[in-house]
């Protein structure tokens, strides 16, 4: 079997198997959020916490619970860090530098889990597991109660509220991420995947030395690392690192894990919105973006461009042998279209347009189908910016599933989509307009600048991946991309709380002869036009000093 075939045969089994869990994830997630039950468990943690689950919050109750909840996880996680060197089983590691402590506590407090540290060589048991495992686990629910208001706000009327975030947070915790992760950690065992609580040991001779590893609960942090879409690995070389992905059906099974409940979220999207028709319109946004990038992604990378590339069957530089050329490809786009950040192969070896795609998925916002909760409200602003530019085009206030798209609401939307462009472009042109950041960059010329803009792409759009090329455990590096995760997460949710706000109070307009029907291949073809276009209009220009030059050269 010829390596391209191998590759598209994965990507239909991936298909095959999220088509599976699409329609019976999807009710059961719907099923969550709108039961009025809870949990004997969860009434402990209620009242552990002192919140009452059944109170309804407007928008600015439920902001203030989310920035209230994520500044104490950023407090602690700093805290458990820089305490590290008095904390049992810290396996001898010292406490973490502030600059790099406030760094990681961004990271996973925002769900971008970007890492300028080596995870085995830094970072004890009590960290992993107390501090960065926990933050999976918390900010992957935080993101899907965001998007769950969101829905909330289309689906009521005359109402302000959106339900209760302390109840979203536990629900999404206990209900979902929780039973997902132990079964995933389960199979991942299975494949071969570590989880111990062993110290350092030497495991034999390498290069004339000895070679020292540390045992870790790898494969539980594994398994809620791909499901939240989180990204940030055990160990340094992440998803490409046999003792977290051993084997190509591993690498298959976490890509799957990655995508699983962005995608199946627009289904319970389309239930508690009263229209299941305007889920899989969503859902056929989503997945033609991300089987487009797949596709290119796979050409550029086995396109044979001279004896090195025909000898490997692809541009094996930087690749598992392991996964082999197609698996990377796929594994690579699902990351970087999503909010996950794991890789299995270093994205800074892929070809120029490789390295380019990866870095365009990561511009258009990570909706397709993005990361946990965030890719369903990122691509849901979007759909309301296609109604308004629909409407623009025939002359007719614009209308989204049932609700008025006014100024208040086109408003919050465009800001919303304004806010990472600008924390990417304007801190790569600070970085490369200073002396001391570049000195950082392992490459020179447009290789290099990518490196720079990959960066701060990744870290504002709350990805988490790198480029494998540039050295970000400095000053400022630390810094700036730690500040631009923060604000690259939590104020494009004040927009979105705003929004669904703003919808909820709203009354419902009824379906007329010349109301846009949102749930036909017409609007997908249109919000799949808005996308390309509004993303293109704003990086192109950055693209074609990194990627672009180097792709051409």
């Amino acid at each position: 079997m010829g390596p391209v075939l191998a590759g598209v045969l994965q990507l239909l089994a991936l298909i095959a198997a999220l088509a599976l869990a699409y329609i019976p994830l999807g009710n059961y997630m719907a099923k969550v959020y709108t039961s009025d039950k809870h949990w004997r468990v969860e009434k402990w943690i209620y009242k552990g916490i002192g919140a009452d689950p059944d109170t309804e919050m407007r928008w600015p109750a439920y902001l203030r619970g989310v920035l209230a909840f994520s500044a104490v996880g950023v407090l602690f996680l700093y805290l458990l860090q820089r305490l590290q060197g008095h904390l049992p089983g810290s396996l001898g590691f010292a406490a973490i530098d502030p600059d790099q402590a406030f760094n990681t506590a961004a990271s996973f407090v925002s769900n971008t889990n970007w890492q300028s540290y080596y995870g085995e060589q830094a970072m004890g048991h009590v960290v992993q597991t107390a501090g960065l495992a926990v933050q999976n686990f918390v900010s992957a629910a935080v993101g899907i109660a965001v998007a769950v208001a969101l829905v909330r706000g289309f689906a009521r009327s005359r109402t302000g509220e959106l339900g209760n975030f302390w109840a979203d947070l536990v629900r999404g915790v206990v209900r979902i991420l929780v039973p997902l992760a132990f079964v995933a950690a389960i199979v991942l065992v299975a494949c071969g995947v570590m989880q111990n609580f062993s110290g350092i040991h030497e495991v034999g001779q390498f290069m004339g030395g000895t070679q020292q590893w540390n045992g870790g609960a790898v494969a539980s942090q594994e398994a809620i690392k791909e499901v939240g879409t989180n990204g940030g690995g055990y160990f340094n070389a992440n998803s490409a690192h046999p003792f977290e992905n051993p084997t190509p059906f591993s690498n298959l099974f976490e890509i799957f894990l990655i995508l699983v409940i962005p995608f199946s979220l627009t289904r319970t999207f389309g239930i508690m919105v009263g229209s299941v028709k305007q889920g899989y319109a969503i859902l056929a946004t989503m997945a033609t973006i991300w089987v487009g990038f797949v596709a290119l992604m796979m050409w550029t990378e086995f396109a044979h461009h001279g004896p090195a590339f025909e000898l490997a069957n692809g541009a094996m530089e930087g690749k598992e042998v392991r996964f082999g050329v197609g698996s990377s490809a796929i594994f690579a786009t699902s990351t970087t279209l999503t909010s996950t950040g794991a890789v299995d192969s270093f994205h800074s070896s892929f070809t120029g347009l490789g390295g380019g795609i990866a870095m365009l998925g990561m511009m258009l916002g990570e909706i397709a189908p993005g990361g946990v909760g965030s890719g369903l409200y990122g691509m849901l602003i979007m759909a309301i910016i296609a109604v308004f530019i629909a409407g623009l085009m025939v002359g007719r206030t614009p209308e989204y599933l049932g609700k008025k798209i006014g100024s208040r609401e086109i408003k919050l939307a465009a800001c919303y989509i304004l806010i990472t462009p600008a924390l990417v472009l304007v801190f790569t042109a600070f970085a490369m307009a200073l002396p001391t950041p570049a000195n950082s960059m392992t490459n020179s010329g447009a290789h290099g600048f990518s490196e720079i803009l990959y960066a701060y792409t990744s870290a504002s759009n709350n990805n988490g991946s790198a480029f494998a090329g540039l050295n970000a455990d400095t000053q400022w590096f630390n810094s700036t991309l730690g500040l631009c995760m923060l604000l690259g997460r939590f104020l494009p949710m004040v927009f979105v709380l705003a929004l669904a706000g703003s919808l909820a109070e709203q009354k419902p307009v009824p379906e007329t002869a010349g109301t846009l029907r949102t749930d036909k291949p017409l609007y997908t073809g249109l919000l799949v036009g808005t996308i390309i276009i509004i993303t293109g209009l704003t990086y192109f220009p950055a693209l074609a000093l990194g990627p672009l030059a180097e792709g051409l050269a």
